[in-house]
């Protein structure tokens, strides 16, 4: 039986090949170039008596789905408004029901940063962060240097989360 993060990052590498198809790193790089507003995660769990980190998931490989039909523009603001410091927003399709759409959605409807959160294994997947003015989240360090090249680049932080394999998130 295959490992269930073997099973994502390969299909996360065939996700990319498709992704790169379809819009052109040179595009994205282009695009990274644009000036938006930066929120740093640090200054918000530093500022805030909280320190909560929400979370936007709609599924689960162990556990499937949560909530089918969330929409990040809707829980997201009431993240806020509850007290989340950081809004996380898993973007992985295949095994966590999300996509960049959501961080789209959810941009323009809070203050806060928000992590894309998502096995980020390729520096085009950094790339599309920046576009979507989002702080990269990885849960596999495969380009750890190409992350701190994005960072100076885009100005903004990088966060490794590291599990092991025997939990069922």
């Amino acid at each position: 039986m295959t490992d269930i993060l073997d099973e994502i990052i390969a299909h996360k590498r065939l996700e990319i090949e498709q992704q790169k198809a379809a819009i052109s790193q040179e595009l994205l790089i282009n695009n990274c170039n644009e000036p938006m507003p930066r929120r740093s995660m640090r200054a918000s769990l530093s500022a805030s008596p909280s320190g909560i980190i929400a979370e936007f998931k709609r599924r689960s490989p162990s556990k499937g789905w949560i909530k089918e039909n969330a929409q990040a523009d809707i829980i997201s603001p009431a993240y806020e408004m509850a007290g989340a410091s950081v809004l996380s927003i898993l973007t992985d399709e295949n095994f966590f029901g999300g996509n960049l759409k959501d961080i789209r959605a959810a941009r323009p409807q809070v203050s806060l940063p928000i992590l894309r959160k998502d096995f980020i294994i390729d520096e085009y997947q950094l790339y599309q962060a920046c576009i979507v003015a989002a702080i990269r989240c990885s849960s596999s360090d495969c380009c750890g240097t190409q992350k701190r090249a994005m960072q100076y680049v885009s100005g903004q932080s990088a966060r490794t989360e590291i599990g092991s394999t025997s939990r069922n998130s």
